[in-house]
């Protein structure tokens, strides 16, 4: 999966996702949102995340506390599963390996 990150002012931020940029400012500040390195008061994200967390925060009205559990557990999600798909490449290399049909690759 390709990931498209932007760099982008708290300003176009605010204006672009409808939060304010004290919203935007609390987000950095809580870690769910990244501030670009080197270019200050700008964020450097993907913008499918912003508009994840501007979503939640709008439509559903969940506080910055549990958009902060939200987006942790959503990060976890994508890990493991990341760990099956790895898990399940490595069964598939096992079945053929024990056919006979292929050699053992290492996957990690």
């Amino acid at each position: 999966m390709e990931t498209h990150i932007i760099t982008l002012t708290f300003h176009d931020c605010a204006i672009r996702y409808g939060l304010s940029e004290a919203d935007v400012h609390e987000f950095v500040d809580l870690g769910l949102l990244h501030p670009a390195p080197d270019t200050p008061n700008a964020l450097r994200e993907e913008p499918d995340h912003i508009a994840r967390l501007a979503r939640l925060h709008h439509e559903l009205g969940l506080s910055k506390d549990s958009l902060e559990v939200i987006m942790a557990m959503r990060q976890r999600l994508e890990q493991l599963q990341q760990e099956l798909t790895q898990q399940r490449a490595r069964v598939r290399q096992l079945e053929l390996f024990l056919r006979g049909s292929g050699p053992m690759l290492d996957l990690d």
